[in-house]
């Protein structure tokens, strides 16, 4: 490639990570553009990915659609032999072309989050309440008891407005059963971070 900036745009679907033998990608509507800028025989790239991914969501087991937005960067150069490291990546001779197909496929991956679960609320209905029926609750276990409980009650309560937009405000008072939950999921949340 001559030295100067070129652009590439490539779409990925569910046949990318079929090929890519992903078993945890169901599809895919992702945009990739990479810039490739020459510059004294050093290759930068630059990938920018925007889109969506399909997974299965490891509560009720439904599909998932998460949004996702990961970027990478790394420099390419001829050597010797092939050699990598975290920011630049040494390649034979003799290659002529590069494949970035991998590159893309870490990115992508490393941009979903370890846990593939829905909003509280959002996931099936029946399975979760079949989660609940078969889980083992320990007598006088009253912390599963209450989750249990509020459970329920976010499954019962529709979150959806005609046109398929989610409330945005509720008028009626909270309940304190909600605070609760809150500061569990804060508590949580605070746990997983130290």
């Amino acid at each position: 490639m001559p030295e100067g900036t070129r652009e590439f745009t490539y779409h990925l679907d569910k046949q990318f990570f079929e090929t890519m033998e992903s078993t945890d990608v169901r599809d895919a509507n992702l945009d990739v553009t990479l810039t490739v800028v020459n510059k004294h025989d050093i290759y930068s790239l630059s990938f920018e990915i925007t889109g969506t991914v399909t997974l299965q969501c490891d509560r009720c087991l439904d599909d998932l659609v998460l949004e996702i937005n990961p970027s990478y960067a790394t420099a390419v150069k001829y050597g010797e032999d092939y050699d990598e490291t975290d920011e630049m990546l040494i390649i034979p001779q003799s290659d002529q072309s590069l494949n970035v197909s991998y590159m893309i496929y870490d990115s992508v991956v490393l941009a979903i989050p370890l846990k593939h679960v829905h909003p509280l609320g959002k996931c099936n209905r029946a399975m979760s309440a079949l989660l609940r029926k078969h889980r083992s609750v320990k007598g006088g276990d009253e912390d599963a008891e209450l989750m249990d409980n509020l459970m329920d009650d976010m499954d019962s309560i529709d979150t959806s407005v005609p046109g398929g937009e989610e409330s945005v405000a509720n008028e009626a008072p909270v309940d304190p059963r909600w605070e609760g939950l809150s500061k569990l999921r804060s508590d949580l949340t605070g746990s997983e971070e130290n």
